[in-house]
């Protein structure tokens, strides 16, 4: 049986509602207002949590790094332009807390897993690129609170490492987020079948964190199995900045989780049967056996009297050949149904 995970109090497993990151990262431009601007309408998206990214650029890259080849900078020099202040903290954990909702942030060096836990973060989400830290995983791991931990890149292998490294510091509440770490990701190698393989090789929960442009793809992951989908959010795809432009926007996120929630609602049972609010469609629009002239009481009913048409109310169809030859218990106008009192 998989194993749940709660955060906060949120239960994580299959059954249970998908939970919805929206991430902010670096969309908050460092600019205060607009981060809570953001958390206001991710709010109102009705998602169940809120996250940021915290990391300092000496710490994350070699000033020597080569640009990447979508970037007119150098990661360093990126990562330092768009460093969320830490100052700011409390004020956005209380802000997104007192709207009960999850307030995290991804910490990239030990200085920020400290200072998150000081605040009180629910949980720690571990982004795809410092799966191998196997150190920096393991002081997280010490915390002893929830670990997403994202696998764009991984193997198997890797994946093991990491939960053998957290296991090992008595933590077993880790969610693992399937992912394609390329920004945008093509539909084409988001591969969501490994939801499956996942869940199916380590027993706990499987989210996804989305890449890809627009909505659909996050939603099909949910219906692969996905119990957590993370996705980037902006106020504006234009604005200036690194993941602005493969995120989504106010409307997007609303429709989002609005797709989310009704294919939770359309999973169902695995049972196929209809359900009591057909009922009515099967009464009436079923086909069932009919009389196709009048049949006078006492009559040998032959095929030709009878026919098949909806609604339903009168003996099914598979049942034809056993009214044909037998004798009408009463009068039986023609269009009227036929049941088994009536032969």
């Amino acid at each position: 049986m998989q194993k749940e995970v709660t955060i906060g109090q949120k239960i994580i497993g299959s059954g249970h509602p998908t939970y919805i990151i929206a991430e902010i990262g670096a969309n908050h431009n460092r600019d205060l207002a607009t981060a809570k601007q953001l958390i206001d309408n991710a709010v109102e998206a009705g998602v169940d949590c809120i996250k940021f990214q915290t990391y300092r650029a000496e710490t994350m890259y070699s000033k020597h790094t080569p640009k990447f080849s979508k970037d007119e900078v150098n990661p360093f020099d990126l990562i330092k332009a768009n460093e969320l202040p830490r100052e700011w903290h409390r004020e956005l954990f209380d802000y997104v807390t007192q709207k009960d909702l999850h307030f995290l942030s991804s910490p990239f060096d030990y200085n920020a897993v400290d200072e998150l836990d000081t605040i009180g973060v629910p949980a720690f989400k571990v982004a795809s690129f410092e799966l191998t830290d196997l150190e920096l995983l393991k002081y997280i791991a010490q915390k002893h609170k929830p670990i997403l931990l994202s696998v764009g890149l991984a193997t198997l292998g890797e994946i093991e490492d990491a939960l053998e490294v957290i296991r090992s510091q008595g933590n077993d509440d880790i969610i693992i987020l399937h992912c394609a770490s390329l920004y945008p990701s093509p539909p084409e190698i988001v591969n969501l079948k490994a939801i499956e393989t996942l869940s199916k090789a380590f027993q706990i929960p499987i989210g996804f964190s989305d890449h890809t442009l627009g909505i659909h793809i996050s939603t099909a992951a949910v219906a692969q199995g996905a119990t957590v989908i993370e996705k980037h959010f902006t106020l504006d795809r234009t604005m200036k900045g690194p993941d602005h432009s493969f995120a989504i926007e106010p409307d997007e996120l609303n429709q989002l989780v609005k797709n989310i929630r009704d294919v939770e609602q359309a999973m169902g049972t695995g049972v196929k049967e209809r359900s009591k609010a057909e009922q009515e469609m099967y009464e009436k629009g079923r086909r069932s056996i009919i009389a196709a002239v009048d049949i006078k009481k006492g009559t040998i009913i032959t095929k030709d009297m009878l026919v098949v048409k909806r609604p339903g109310y009168g003996l099914k169809p598979k049942y034809l050949h056993m009214v044909i030859g037998r004798s009408a218990k009463r009068d039986i106008k023609a269009d009227e149904w036929i049941t088994k009192d009536m032969i």
